[in-house]
């Protein structure tokens, strides 16, 4: 009996686990595959499908019910997708709500009205069922559930307040019901695999990249261990000038081990992106930016030397000091590796970071003067494995970055000029229990 309860308790933990990750701790994705393309041909798919189907319906295939003036608004509404606010930074909290916003009214709530106030006749229970399809392959299946269902609830209530001279038992007809599930079903599990699919084969992709990550560490500890055996080789009757050299040249590989390490502890924590810890903390914004400049290993002084911190206003934010850290060492590399690849020579404040507050949260701005990023990748930036390093990196820092950023409430964005250089701006909540007090730049 004890076995029993044991495996029953056991059964129950892991159904739980299982429920959270996949219904609350996998990410959101408001939109599918984001793209400029992608958004801009769902614009106008939206805009001219409305008024040809208008025409449909009045001309060739008369329904009982059509609204010009709806019809104008649901197209109206597909061309909100060409804004800039979407086209050009897919990711940003305001372009996936304007974007969930538009779908869930031209889908659900558009389509059940029409369903509604043409009785729930042959054409617009087929659209219904269209719709969900369409619907779920736009969206995330957790939003295109919620929007279904909302959807369709505020289209009863508005059909019923008005009051519409339409016959409308044929909607809740047996036949209708079963079609409508039946779609509805479908869509559902159809997103939903889609969903665990693309996130099981990105984990997996991970895992294999964090365990090639640590397994270098093997040959770097032999060559650490050969810089110990050079400089205890130099300390024996060598004269002065060739002792020093080995000496230096056991400096620098071991300098070049540590520096080694550090990019397998980047690679690491950036394959662990789907997995990361939800330890918070409060952080204090200046402490944290001066510790890591002061300890991120630079290849040079002269490369020490482009860096300056500016505090405006010093402030605190909830979350994990570990990720920030790495947060920041991705984004100072990224911008070395920049001013390297620019045509001018560096100089002192070519990567600037900057904290303060800004518009009641607090700010974290890194900027450097290197090579940009062209218009058409800024939008990509933040997506796992695109890089516009060309050979370089594995495409997964930002992508890192910006999930760090998201599970302490924040937003990160980027703005940049194709060979004026890139400015990363990071915007977090303060934490209340500590008021911000000012700090004088550095």
């Amino acid at each position: 009996m004890s076995l029993d309860r044991l495996w029953v308790h056991s059964a129950r933990a892991r159904l739980w686990r299982w429920l959270l990750g996949e219904f609350v701790h996998a990410p959101i994705e408001p939109i599918l595959h984001p793209s400029a393309t992608r958004l801009r041909w769902a614009g106008f798919s939206v805009f001219f499908g409305n008024l040809i189907f208008y025409a449909i319906w009045t001309v060739v295939v008369r329904q009982p019910y059509e609204s010009l003036f709806l019809r104008i608004v649901a197209a109206c509404s597909g061309a909100l997708l060409f804004l800039p606010i979407i086209s050009r930074d897919a990711s940003s909290y305001r372009g996936a709500w304007l974007y969930s916003a538009v779908c869930w009214l031209v889908m659900p709530v558009f389509f059940f009205w029409m369903y509604w106030m043409n009785g729930g006749n042959a054409v617009w229970l087929a659209s219904i069922s269209a719709m969900f399809l369409i619907y779920y392959h736009m969206t995330d299946w957790r939003l295109a559930t919620v929007g279904s269902t909302t959807g369709a609830l505020l289209s009863w209530l508005v059909f019923n307040a008005l009051r519409a001279p339409v016959e409308a038992s044929a909607s809740f007809s047996i036949e209708n019901l079963v079609v409508i599930g039946f779609a509805w079903g479908t869509a559902f599990v159809l997103g939903f695999s889609s969903a665990n699919l693309r996130r099981t084969r990105l984990i997996n992709t991970l895992s294999t990249m964090a365990v090639m990550a640590h397994e270098l560490r093997t040959p770097l500890a032999t060559v650490d261990l050969l810089g110990d055996v050079l400089r205890n080789q130099a300390q024996h009757e060598m004269p002065e000038q060739k002792q020093k050299k080995i000496e230096d040249l056991a400096t620098r590989l071991q300098n070049l081990v540590r520096s080694m390490n550090r990019q397998i502890d980047t690679q690491i924590s950036n394959a662990q992106l789907l997995r990361l810890p939800n330890e918070k903390s409060p952080v204090h914004a200046a402490e944290l930016v001066r510790d890591v400049v002061a300890n991120y290993p630079y290849r040079s002084s002269h490369e020490r030397d482009c860096v300056e911190v500016f505090v405006q206003q010093d402030f605190c934010f909830m979350g994990s000091r570990a990720l920030f850290s790495q947060l920041l060492s991705n984004l100072i590399k990224n911008a070395l590796y920049s001013l390297a690849a620019s045509s001018h020579a560096s100089h002192p404040g070519d990567l600037r970071i900057t904290v303060g507050v800004y518009h009641g949260k607090g700010r974290l701005a890194v900027a450097d003067k290197g090579l940009g990023i062209p218009h058409e990748h800024q939008q990509r930036i933040f997506e796992p494995f695109f890089s516009t390093q060309t050979g370089v990196g594995s495409g997964l820092g930002l992508t890192f970055c910006k999930n760090v950023v998201e599970t302490a409430k924040g937003h990160i964005g980027v703005f940049s000029e194709p060979g004026e250089g890139a400015v990363f701006v990071i915007d977090l909540p303060l934490h209340t229990a500590t008021a911000p007090e000012r700090a004088p730049p550095s």
